[in-house]
């Protein structure tokens, strides 16, 4: 692509995950020499702006502390946010760029629970901010691409491609099936129509650990580079991003820097849902209910350790099966990565949005394995484990908040309050889909819940 042009690539959720892994392949282009793009990116909620303000006064430049499983650890100042968009509550500012003929991109970080879908990957229409969105506002991530795009159609500004950055399977397809639906809800058929046309929806996996910054991160950069940074980022020294080849508009040369672009992103985004992130999740459940309140002091315990390594291997990568990766391998470089002492990374973070996690990451190797005719005794202690740690913040006894997008408060209530609280969790179609109703589920998560009491209570 030639360096005459000047694109922007849009990128909405200004947090530490993007500044960890998007804008630094990105960063990796420029330094190549590559000066075609550049980001600019804003967040959807005032709340996240102490942030934007501080990287606006240090001209959207950051540092990047990576540490590597062995203590390696290596300093980079990230220069390719060139532009972070003001926010105000109706957005105006934000939606302006996003409807720009010069951007081409927009991505977008809003987290698993920010989609707001069932387990039937339909809207949940319930849902207050969705409910507002649907009337014109801009709360959700549909909310506000459905404004940018109106007004893109309007200015005539042509095709975008839209980017879910996000540990969603599919993600790029149910993004787009949401916002299909979304649309259809509002009755907008002309931007429907303009829809087909002008957007592509690529499915991506994303993987790079980022932890929420220290305390002591802006000294310690202060102290190796020299520079006082208000905003710094850690994360583990792996990365990678794996995009499906399928942009409806220019494209920035990231295949030079590392990035997979691929014909289909499902192998990859199969093994990196099941095998890291129920496993983290996993972890962060059961070494938070052992009092411990890091990923890596959890994992460190043989008996937490355990019960990840039998779910991947037991379960997990017979469902698999598959022949493009090395899930063996794969599963003792995520497990080396968890271990790592250096990456401070909370159960608390880890934790957070279970009743989106185990549908998505969880749900799918129980149903895979009923359908082989194999009892799923080492992934039902995830989801017996979720049950008691949830138990725990029913009761308020655990030693944070937990943070979770779409729990219903008063449902979990309920299920605690009732006579048979596991009967009730089993038979949550929300979470267990087709196998709420499966009686031999219920006995085995009910003999798995017994069984982790003990231990835990050991």
């Amino acid at each position: 692509m030639s360096n005459s042009h000047s694109y922007t690539w849009l990128h909405i959720g200004l947090g530490a995950f993007h500044r960890s892994h998007q804008a630094w392949y990105m960063h990796k282009l420029i330094e190549a020499g590559d000066n075609t793009w550049s980001i600019t990116a804003g967040n959807m909620r005032g709340e996240d702006e102490a942030i934007a303000k501080c990287l606006r006064e240090q001209q959207g430049e950051y540092v990047l502390e990576t540490i590597s499983p062995q203590g390696e650890s290596k300093y980079e100042k990230i220069t390719s946010i060139k532009n972070i968009v003001p926010w105000q509550e109706d957005l105006a500012p934000l939606i302006t760029v996003g409807a720009l003929a010069a951007t081409k991109v927009i991505s977008f970080t809003v987290t698993e629970a920010g989609y707001y879908l069932d387990t039937n990957n339909k809207l949940d229409q319930s849902n207050e901010a969705v409910k507002a969105d649907l009337s014109g506002d801009t709360k959700t991530i549909y909310g506000v691409v459905a404004s940018i795009l109106r007004k893109r159609m309007l200015g005539n500004h042509g095709p975008v491609t839209l980017l879910n950055c996000d540990n969603l399977r599919h993600n790029g397809q149910r993004f787009y099936n949401g916002l299909v639906e979304f649309l259809q809800l509002q009755k907008d058929e002309t931007l429907l129509t303009w829809l087909g046309d002008n957007i592509t929806c690529p499915n991506t996996m994303v993987d790079r650990i980022t932890p929420r910054p220290t305390e002591d991160l802006p000294q310690r950069i202060k102290e190796k580079t020299g520079i006082d940074d208000n905003a710094p980022v850690m994360a583990e020294s792996y990365i990678q991003w794996v995009i499906e080849d399928n942009f409806i508009t220019p494209w920035p040369n990231l295949a030079s820097v590392g990035v997979e672009v691929v014909e289909s992103v499902v192998p990859y985004e199969e093994a990196k849902i099941r095998i890291l992130n129920a496993s983290h999740s996993c972890i962060a459940w059961a070494g938070t209910l052992l009092g411990k309140s890091f990923i890596y002091e959890s994992v460190a315990i043989d008996f937490i350790y355990k019960l990840a390594f039998d779910y991947i291997t037991e379960d997990v990568i017979p469902s698999l099966n598959s022949n493009e990766i090395d899930l063996f391998s794969y599963r003792d470089i995520v497990l080396e990565r968890f271990a790592n002492i250096n990456i401070k990374d909370t159960n608390q973070r880890v934790a957070a949005d279970g009743f989106s996690k185990i549908p998505a990451m969880i749900t799918p190797t129980l149903i895979d394995c009923y359908q082989n005719n194999k009892s799923p005794e080492a992934t039902a202690m995830l989801p017996a484990l979720f049950f008691i740690f949830l138990k725990k913040w029913h009761e308020g006894a655990l030693p944070y908040q937990y943070q979770d997008g779409i729990i219903d408060k008063q449902l979990v209530t309920n299920m605690y309050a009732s006579d048979d609280p596991i009967k009730v969790y089993s038979q949550n179609s929300m979470l267990f889909g087709k196998l709420a109703e499966k009686a031999e589920f219920e006995i085995m998560l009910r003999d798995k819940i017994n069984e982790l009491y003990l231990k835990i209570n050991h």
